[in-house]
């Protein structure tokens, strides 16, 4: 059988809960999502007079011929990113490989693993059982918390957010006999936190530098027309 050596490793997509917690809660994507729906939405107002009147924005840009001052005087709230994407799960692959868990399974721990990063932890039956034999002292307290998980999405080597997912849709389409879920999507919607956390700034951090190396293309601009 013939094998290439130069295949290029093909890095693999993720949810994976942040901090140590009982059970500890991670899905590696079996198949990347085919795409990312990423949104951010601003809203622009008119800032108050002081004396109580308010006016419409577009009344208020009527004020200005200076775009720079227009700019810097209008209010504008920068919503949070969202992003959506829909993972495929498929038993398929290890059935023939006669994966003893799948086989007894199915993909129901893929599954249940997504909707545990969407309930409150300290639902969670098992992590009560464990965190009642450990006690209470060390860094699994987050287990008796009334908040779900906070996941990192992972996509690549260039963004590891931290979000909190917002939405969860999953459809099952296939059984085995002993109906076990088989096939599967999942629909996910997040809403990314935006501070100071290392993940963030570090994502942060690449997509300034993505934005630098587009500087590259900056003959490109000759090609527009910019009034003067």
């Amino acid at each position: 059988m013939t094998t290439f050596s130069n295949k290029p490793r093909i890095l693999r997509g993720a949810f994976v809960e942040y901090g140590l917690s009982l059970p500890p809660l991670f899905v590696v994507f079996q198949f990347n999502p085919v795409q990312l729906t990423r949104n951010r939405s601003l809203s622009f107002a008119a800032p108050n007079t002081g004396d109580g009147r308010t006016s419409s924005l577009r009344d208020f840009h009527k004020r200005y011929d200076d775009l720079g001052a227009l700019r810097d005087a209008q209010q504008v709230t920068v919503q949070e990113e969202t992003i959506g994407l829909e993972i495929r799960l498929d038993a398929s692959d290890k059935l023939d490989e006669g994966d003893a868990i799948t086989e007894q399974f199915g993909i129901a721990p893929q599954l249940s693993t997504l909707e545990l990063m969407v309930c409150p932890k300290e639902e969670s039956l098992l992590g009560q059982a464990l965190g009642a034999l450990l006690g209470s002292s060390g860094g699994f307290s987050f287990t008796r918390k009334p908040n779900p998980p906070l996941v990192l999405f992972i996509w690549g080597r260039k963004r590891v957010l931290p979000v909190n997912i917002s939405a969860l849709n999953i459809t099952e389409l296939l059984y085995s006999p002993d109906l076990n879920p088989v096939r599967a999507t999942a629909t996910v919607s997040m809403t990314v936190i935006e501070g100071k956390s290392l993940p963030f700034m570090y994502s942060k951090a690449m997509k300034e530098a993505m934005s630098v190396l587009n500087l590259s293309n900056i003959t490109d601009i000759a090609n527009v027309v910019i009034p003067g």
